[in-house]
């Protein structure tokens, strides 16, 4: 592993709710950055964060945490978007991207006035429309924009997979695709349990009929929906997720991760955000995986790509 001696490790959180504490709270216990900066319209709320977590650093990795302002973002190796309006109970992502694509606008758009020149990670949902928001008016290049994706559906994937083989989740690899929403789609024809295909261990040859599995892929679509109806939220799952993203790109690891990223004629798409496998480092998104799909992943996947599109020309922001 080559860590690059250009970064300061310095993260800027945009947004001190839910997810950018449990977020910071991740990376103070994993101890991955030497600066953490919190930044939200509410200062008391940063700032009493902030103090929290300092309370904690005698239990923890040394580190610098404190709240600021965008001015911060000047001299940041990775600026995280986690600010915008929570998912109610009963809204979908998509009824929240009208509202939340103004937000994003202004929130880069006072990032991008500082001279900031990292790496934007965005976690805002919908979060792929969100990321192609904050890329278009960044002004980035393209592999610099990074949404969180799918990783955290691909974490409930690998999750739920094995609690059902009753095998460690660290020996499981699955991916979810898509839209991080509604039309997002398991690779079931990649799924592997230690390196055997899952038709081979799990001695299952079709995943679409197989109701344990089916039911597996639809507890994973639906999973924020259900821990919203119970706590209000989700954010520890997305908060390990973030914190393992900056890792992989901090310490330019090259890990293959399901983030949300521009496609350019990667299977046969174009000008859309969305979760796939690609490879991560310092420079942000290095490659996208090119996976042989089933003709059916293939085809859902198109439908995934074109319900964003479609939602992306249809809100406004200005």
């Amino acid at each position: 592993m080559v860590v690059s001696s250009s970064k300061t490790r310095k993260v800027v959180i945009v947004g001190a709710g839910f997810v950018g504490s449990s977020y910071a709270y991740a990376l103070l216990n994993q101890g991955t950055v030497h600066q953490l900066v919190l930044v939200d319209l509410d200062k008391e709320r940063a700032e009493g964060e902030a103090r929290d977590l300092n309370h904690g650093m005698p239990f923890a990795s040394q580190m610098k945490i404190r709240a600021g302002d965008y001015n911060e973002c000047r001299n940041a190796d990775l600026v995280v978007i986690t600010a915008g309006a929570n998912q109610k109970p009963g809204e979908t992502r998509l009824d929240l991207a009208s509202k939340n694509a103004n937000i994003m606008k202004g929130i880069v758009e006072n990032i991008m006035e500082t001279g900031f020149d990292g790496i934007l990670l965005v976690a805002t949902n919908p979060v792929d429309v969100l990321t192609q928001v904050a890329y278009d008016v960044s002004g980035l290049p393209k592999e610099r924009v990074i949404g969180s994706g799918t990783i955290l559906d691909t974490a409930r994937f690998k999750y739920l997979l094995s609690d059902y083989f009753e095998v460690d989740s660290r020996n499981v690899h699955a991916y979810i695709v898509g839209e991080h929403g509604d039309t997002e789609l398991p690779i079931w024809s990649h799924v592997q349990i230690g390196g055997l295909p899952l038709n081979v261990y799990g001695q299952i040859e079709n995943y679409h009929e197989d109701l344990d599995m089916q039911n597996i892929f639809e507890n994973v679509r639906d999973a924020a929906y259900h821990i919203i109806e119970r706590k209000g939220a989700t954010y520890y799952g997305i908060g390990l997720g973030l914190a393992r993203l900056t890792k992989a790109i901090l310490y330019n690891e090259n890990s293959i991760l399901t983030v949300s990223t521009a496609f350019n004629g990667e299977y046969g798409l174009n000008d859309v955000f969305l979760g796939i496998p690609a490879v991560v480092n310092e420079q942000g998104v290095r490659e996208i995986l090119r996976l042989n799909l089933s003709e059916s992943e293939q085809e859902k996947l198109e439908h995934s790509a074109q319900v964003l599109k479609d939602m992306y020309a249809g809100i406004s922001y200005s």
